[in-house]
């Protein structure tokens, strides 16, 4: 089954798709990364994150190679770091963003994290890219409520197509102030490290979701964070059996009684909560 996630053009994209953070990074792991890649644009995970932070460059490397012969099948996102995120930064840094991923075209393009620049160079510097065909869509990351704000407040800033963030059943916090606030603006969430890395208890109230439902602890967690509608899923795996795993997600129903054991477990924000990084 295959869920996904309008945005706010109208375009739709995949609920589930492919991280890259840490490939990349050991040239004798590179062509099975890109294979693990490819089984899951053959299943239909065919939204692929990346970043020109991931591996010095070489995450975009690896992602350029598994789409080769195959681009236009791929929703393909990259991230520019915040100190190239000047209108002049932004433009070269694209610009070696798409020869490493050997292609005209950057479907979204995303603020990593807030840094120095004004973020109204940043969305000229964006602005400018969608011009000249560069890239289609822009967005930002790791941007908490007072920064969505302000984006929002900026010349440009309204047509923003995502904010990407950490999010997975231990990183709820922004659920109490960020979610809202994205949801009335239409802008949907991509959440980065859904199962937390690996680092999920695999026992709990993931564990007896799990058994009850015959599935891995990990696709419970990845259910839970694609469970509203809004919210686009990017687990990285970097081999095919965990690849077919997470697409496996997809077809995972969480029941009310499901919900309210993971609440229990790991309960919903009452406050605000500074936005976590990782």
């Amino acid at each position: 089954m295959t869920k996904t996630v309008t945005l706010p053009n109208g375009e739709t994209v995949p609920a589930l798709g492919q991280g890259t953070w840490y490939m990349g990074e050991r040239a004798t792991a590179r062509a099975t990364e890109a294979k693990a890649l490819q089984r899951g644009i053959d299943l239909g995970l065919t939204l692929i994150d990346t970043a020109e932070m991931y591996a010095d460059g070489g995450a975009e490397e690896v992602v350029g190679e598994a789409i080769a012969g195959r681009r236009d099948e791929v929703f393909l996102v990259s991230k520019v770091y915040p100190h190239n995120a000047s209108r002049a930064g932004v433009a070269a840094a694209c610009e070696r963003s798409l020869k490493r991923m050997k292609t005209d075209v950057i479907d979204l393009y995303l603020l990593h994290w807030r840094g120095n620049h004004p973020l109204s160079e940043t969305v000229a510097g964006f602005e400018a890219l969608q011009k000249a065909g560069k890239i289609r869509l822009w967005g930002v990351s790791n941007l908490d409520t007072d920064d969505m704000e302000e984006l929002l407040a900026t010349k440009g800033g309204a047509a923003c197509a995502a904010n990407q963030v950490l999010y997975n059943p231990s990183r709820r916090g922004p659920e109490f102030d960020l979610f809202p606030e994205l949801r009335s603006a239409h802008i949907p969430v991509m959440a980065y490290s859904p199962i937390e890395q690996a680092r999920l208890p695999r026992g709990g109230a993931l564990g007896a979701v799990a058994k009850k439902h015959g599935v891995d602890p990990f696709q419970v967690a990845l259910a839970w964070v694609m469970r509203s509608g809004d919210v686009i899923a990017i687990p990285k795996a970097s081999r095919i059996e965990h690849v077919e795993m997470n697409a496996a997600a997809r077809d995972l129903v969480l029941d009310a009684e499901d919900l309210a054991a993971i609440d229990k477990a790991f309960p919903p924000p009452r406050r605000k909560v500074g936005l976590e990084m990782l």
